[in-house]
């Protein structure tokens, strides 16, 4: 009987993680459920944004369902002691190094977005980040210069190793949609970049029926908004992914509704499944939070980690008509509550 770990966390993640829970259940597929404080939620009870406790129980479940993390009363605290560290530890304790993040407009939403209808017209992207490297996890820290000022410093850089696994991950994902891959990087400025480049590029000759194209981050952050159309599958670092999968949601018309997987293999594999927005305490406890994308991310949950792809779709679906049907949170325009929009989720899936 498949375990998992559900890490609802901080704000809104509580209630957008109850919504997609419901969802799993309703499937009665025979799913057992632990939940477990993490990021602030686990400081106030245990000092410490990650629990032994809940790493534990992380890794001995076959999949993650987590809310999200962030909490602005601990942002005084040392950065290892603040919500978003349990993050960053479940990720490299549990060595998923691969984020998927599609972008989808959902039919009726075209309204939801501010780029011209025609330019996000059927949009399905997806971008496919680097997690547990770059900058997020390089050396970094304070220091006084020669000068006698305050500065700050963060590596970024990358192996080839670590280049090639997350390549392979976006070039499996190309050669199972469209066949289309697109690289982003800086290389014409940094040198980790320009690593980067050149491992996807020896890659390339493993996957000849895939076409490959790099381009600039700041070149790609243009087109997503130009053109976001053109891109099929994405493949790029941390940081730049981080920045780049926020803005698709825009193309999406929310972030309320991008989910995400993260991954230690291109195919599964005890992932981590939560949506993209972060927790949002400006409405934490309010009922105003979009259930969508984590309700999506569960999909994901039952496609990549529990091999379920005919569950997955039903979610999907179910996530499809409650929005053609006219079921809107606030961000998408409408008035329906989180519980009230997992509600109409869960008239579609019966």
């Amino acid at each position: 009987m498949p375990l998992i770990a559900v890490l609802p966390g901080d704000g809104i993640g509580p209630e957008v993680t109850t919504q997609a829970r419901r969802v799993l259940e309703a499937l009665d597929l025979g799913l057992q459920f632990e939940e477990a404080p993490v990021g602030g939620a686990a400081y106030l009870v245990s000092g410490r944004p990650l629990p032994p406790e809940t790493l534990a129980l992380a890794k001995r479940a076959n999949a993650v369902l987590f809310g999200a993390i962030g909490d602005p009363r601990f942002e005084a605290l040392e950065r290892q002691l603040r919500p978003e560290a349990a993050l960053l530890g479940i990720r490299r304790e549990l060595g998923l190094f691969a984020n998927i993040r599609p972008a989808t407009l959902f039919p009726g939403l075209e309204g939801a977005t501010s780029l011209k209808p025609e330019a996000v017209d059927g949009l399905d992207i997806v971008i496919v980040r680097e997690l547990v490297g770059d900058v997020y996890f390089g050396e970094k820290g304070r220091r006084t210069n020669v000068e006698g000022l305050r500065q700050g410093y963060d590596v970024m850089s990358y192996n080839e190793a670590e280049v090639e696994r997350i390549a392979r991950v976006g070039f499996e994902m190309a050669k199972r949609r469209k066949k289309k891959l697109c690289s982003v990087d800086k290389a014409n400025v940094l040198e980790t970049s320009q690593l980067w480049r050149d491992v996807v590029n020896e890659m390339s000759t493993d996957y000849p029926e895939v076409e490959l194209t790099h381009m600039y981050v700041d070149n790609a952050a243009m087109q997503l908004v130009r053109q976001p159309n053109a891109f099929d599958v994405i493949v790029t670092g941390n940081l730049f992914g981080d920045i780049l999968s926020d803005q698709a949601s825009m193309c999406a018309g929310s972030i309320g509704m991008l989910p995400s997987a993260s991954l230690r293999a291109w195919n599964g594999d005890n992932g981590m499944y939560e949506p993209i927005h972060g927790s949002a305490p400006d409405i934490a406890g309010q009922g105003k939070a979009n259930p969508c994308a984590a309700i999506l991310s569960a999909a994901m949950l039952l496609r990549h980690s529990l091999s379920d792809e005919a569950s997955a779709q039903r979610v999907e679906k179910a996530v499809a008509g409650a929005l053609a049907n006219g079921a809107r949170t606030a961000d998408l325009g409408g008035s329906l509550s989180t519980t009230e929009m997992g509600d109409a989720v869960l008239r579609e899936l019966a």
